[in-house]
Order: structure tokens, then C-alpha cells, then sequence
């Protein structure tokens, strides 16, 4: 059950709960498009607002887009996974830090800090949620698990 002050956030901005956990609502949708690498036509620039409450997570996903974390209030751990690399990395943003790109095609997840996190996420080109994938239980996907797990040590939370 989201806090009094989350509840509030929840409200004042109209937010939904998202597939991956937390809660969102798209904000801008530019209306300039550009064409990707598959040929359809989409949005060049999308952003949300994004909130995770204490004891939420966003779990493991992947963007065909780069996507800019943006804290605006709390405090946030992004962890990423590059699977060409086997490269994984945490980013803390809060007071000093409070921008983080994740490129394209990278494997995410974040967990907010000390209670809340309340950010904007701006996805270019725009965010499709057919550009979206959730780690699941296929095969590939158990695969992607175990080298989270191998070499990161990452917690079976951001999986459930």
C-alpha cells in the first residue's frame, strides 16, 4: 500500500500502475516523428513520469531506445546489463547525480532508495510498448537470468 506522500504523488499526477512495477503516466509525445531502423514511423521523443514506492521495483526490461532516468524526488539505484559485455552496473542518482542514460537494447531495472523515487523518463526515439520486453521464464530469458546472477549477483527480486 503506497504512503500518504506517495498516495499524494499518485494523485496530483494522474498515475497509473505500469507493467514493469511502480507507477507512470506519458506526459510528452513529440509530434515530430522519425522512421527506425525497421522502417515504421514513430515519435522522435517520449517522456513519463515514473514513480516507484518503497519496497517497489521496476523489474528486469529492455528498450529498443535509450532512455534518460531523471530523479525528481527521492533517491534511485538504475542497475544495468549488457549482455554483448556481460558489463552490469548500478548508478545511484540522488542530490549530486540526478541524471542516467541507459543506451539502447540494454537490459534495466531500478529499485528506489530510503523510501520513494519520483522521476521523468525521456525514451528517444519515442517509447513503443512494442519495443518492450520484461524478463519472462523462456528459455532466453532463464539464460539472461543466470548471467545476471553470475555476474552480478543480482537478487532474484527484480524478477518476480
Amino acid at each position: 500500500m503506497p504512503s500518504i506522500a506517495e498516495q499524494n504523488i499518485i494523485a496530483r499526477f494522474s498515475l497509473e500502475p505500469h507493467p514493469e512495477g511502480g507507477w507512470f503516466r506519458e506526459v510528452v509525445r513529440s509530434q515530430n516523428s522519425v522512421r527506425s531502423d525497421d522502417g515504421r514511423r514513430r515519435s522522435s521523443l517520449t517522456s513519463i513520469y515514473f514513480l516507484l514506492c518503497e519496497n517497489n521495483i521496476s523489474r528486469w526490461h529492455v528498450v529498443k531506445s535509450d532512455e534518460l532516468w531523471i530523479l525528481l524526488d527521492g533517491a534511485l539505484a538504475v542497475h544495468t546489463f549488457d549482455r554483448a559485455t556481460k558489463a552490469y552496473s548500478a548508478t545511484i542518482l540522488g542530490p549530486e547525480n540526478r541524471q542516467h542514460l541507459v543506451p539502447a537494447d540494454q537490459w534495466q531495472a531500478a529499485e528506489p532508495l530510503g523510501g520513494f523515487a519520483f522521476c521523468a523518463c525521456a525514451v528517444a526515439p519515442g517509447f513503443d510498448f512494442a519495443d518492450f520486453r520484461m524478463i519472462g521464464d523462456s528459455d532466453e530469458d532463464n539464460l539472461i537470468k543466470t548471467e545476471l546472477f553470475r555476474c552480478a549477483g543480482v537478487s532474484a527480486k527484480f524478477f518476480d
